[in-house]
């Protein structure tokens, strides 16, 4: 065989033992062969780095060193005979385990001398040296640790202008979320247009028609994290018309912060009949959120001025009312004060306030107890939202069973079989999401038109039931004249909004003893607890209230007033 046809096993070793072959290689050989040897004492480019002080001794050591390397690498050399890339590898190992070291002592104080850095070799140049740090402070956000963290939706429900956007954004603000330099530009914007106060809203209330009113409309979301746990905030509108957006922010929340202001006249108009510090609670309850948190906001105003006497006031007023609307005073509700604008006691305990002893929000909401979800659940996750990007990707809060990316679903109450592409729990994507996250999926197999807010997604096995007509419970709140049979209002249960008749009542329940009436009763009016039988005007998903009570409480409304809350009892079959 032709010895130029086989590789050579190195090129140093070629040169060195086989001289004969050396003449008969072609020039382009001969040119490699030269070119390769300059490889090795590439090393000493170290001399070049540590060159501000001190240069004759790094100088001395760096030679020494170099030296050593080279006899070393001809060691390795003559003793292995290696292929050619095999070489390259050998010599660029140590230069990795002396990179590291450098690394390694640096936090310390690699930079106090050249004589430390001449010891340590820093045989790359600067740019080598910054590739190695970059990933350091990337450490701390590692998204694969995200979804093991407990998730827990916290919603802001309260009067208009009680301060639940500039919370929201002070939060976000305090850990970390949103950095010091958007914010100054939001506060250069807002100085602008003379509002200088609202600009820690803006981080929530993101599009324009919001910030030029100050009005939140649609429910704001943003995620902050705290050491034990991964938080949803989801910033409800407390204006009276966009009440059912609250509604559907209330429906995916685990827990509600009832934000009060504590400022002159602005408490009792948030309070009196109408306000929606009132509404809000009531529709929180109703939407199955079990734990109350009261922040007593903008304690900090002149009118106030961290009194004691107004906080008492507030809590004296808000407690009973709170109670006939179910929260339990002992267990369900704790009360803070708390300013937003300033930010104190919302991470760090104030001075301004000596009489309150309590943790400060965000340290109260890590210590909460952990909330038990069934993972192994049925799928049920109610839709939110929809729009297309590159697909159909919807949005809602998975509230049991678990979801994984490839996995078949069914789309009800259409009955479309969908694929997920891909699940984004908090915009960072994952593999699989348990009970309690906020996801957005991307979905295969179905048209963004065919979707509606209030569908739900189930697995194939255990598909959620849907109708037209069922039975419920209902407790009449707030109406001025009596409800008969034929009585239309506006139903809102988890995320879907229905237009509903009330065709039947069949009977009055005592509120005390629960007993039900023998006759049924031609009418019900305020105050009154019902069984009746509802339809809707078109197909909706539900379930009784004991099979799974997130999906079977709901609210009626009318004329922009919340006039009823129930439960659904029964689900009825339709007649063909």
């Amino acid at each position: 065989m032709d010895p130029r046809d086989t590789a050579p096993d190195s090129w140093e070793q070629e040169d060195d033992l086989e001289a004969t072959i050396d003449g008969q290689l072609e020039p382009a050989f001969t040119t490699l062969n030269v070119n390769a040897k300059p490889f090795v004492p590439n090393i000493n480019a170290a001399e070049f780095v540590p060159s501000f002080a001190m240069k004759a001794h790094s100088e001395n050591l760096n030679s020494a060193v170099a030296v050593e390397k080279i006899s070393s690498m001809e060691v390795s050399e003559s003793t292995a005979p290696v292929e050619n890339g095999d070489t390259e590898m050998t010599t660029e190992e140590p230069w990795d385990q002396k990179e590291a070291e450098p690394n390694e002592e640096e936090p310390g104080g690699g930079d106090r001398g050249p004589a430390v850095a001449a010891t340590t070799e820093e045989t790359a140049p600067e740019m080598m040296e910054e590739e190695e740090e970059t990933p350091v402070p990337k450490v701390p956000l590692t998204q694969p640790d995200a979804p093991k963290k407990e998730h827990i939706n916290v919603v802001f429900i309260g009067h208009v202008d009680a301060g639940k956007s500039t919370i929201g954004g002070q939060i976000m603000y305090l850990t970390g979320m949103v950095d010091k330099r958007t914010l100054e530009k939001y506060e250069r914007e807002a100085k602008e247009k003379n509002r200088e106060t609202w600009y820690l809203s803006w981080a929530l209330d993101t599009n324009q028609e919001e910030r030029d009113k100050g009005k939140t409309v649609e429910v704001g979301r943003a995620y902050f994290e705290t050491d034990k746990k991964h938080f949803t905030i989801l910033d409800a509108p407390g204006h009276k018309s966009f009440v059912p957006n609250m509604i559907g922010g209330a429906s995916q929340a685990d827990l509600a912060v009832l934000v009060i202001s504590a400022r002159k006249g602005e408490f009792e108009t948030g309070f009196e009949k109408g306000g929606q510090t009132r509404e809000h609670a009531m529709l929180a309850k109703t939407a199955g959120v079990k734990h109350l948190i009261v922040l007593v906001n903008k304690m900090d105003d002149p009118t106030v001025n961290w009194s004691l006497e107004r906080y008492e006031e507030c809590k004296e007023k808000l407690v009973p009312f709170l109670k006939k609307v179910g929260f339990n005073p002992k267990k369900d509700i704790h009360f803070m004060p708390c300013s937003g604008l300033t930010g104190a006691n919302l991470k760090e305990p104030t001075d301004m306030c000596s009489w309150y002893t309590g943790l400060p929000f965000i340290p109260h909401l890590d210590s909460l107890p952990n909330f038990n979800r069934s993972s192994d659940g049925p799928v049920r996750l109610p839709i939110v939202d929809k729009y297309k990007d590159m697909g159909t990707v919807i949005l809602g809060k998975l509230e049991s069973g678990s979801i994984s990316k490839a996995q078949q679903l069914v789309m009800m109450p259409n009955r479309h079989v969908v694929e997920v592409l891909s699940l984004l729990s908090d915009d960072v994507e994952t593999d699989d999401a348990g009970p309690g996250e906020n996801l957005k999926l991307r979905l295969k197999g179905i048209e963004e038109e065919e979707i509606l807010p209030g569908f739900i997604l189930c697995n194939a096995e255990n598909l959620c039931h849907s109708g037209r007509t069922f039975d419920a419970q209902i407790v009449i709140i707030e109406h001025k004249s009596i409800i008969c049979p034929g009585y239309n209002a506006v139903l809102h249960i988890h995320t879907c909004i229905e237009e509903v008749q009330i065709t039947a009542l069949i009977c009055l329940v005592d509120k005390k003893s629960g007993e039900k009436s023998k006759t049924r009763p031609r009418f019900v009016k305020q105050d009154q607890v019902c069984i009746a039988r509802l339809r809707t005007a078109g197909t909706i998903c539900l379930e009784t209230f004991k099979d799974f009570p997130q999906m079977g409480r709901f609210t009626l409304r009318d004329e922009g007033k919340t006039i009823a809350i129930g439960k659904v009892l029964k689900l009825v079959a339709e007649r063909d």
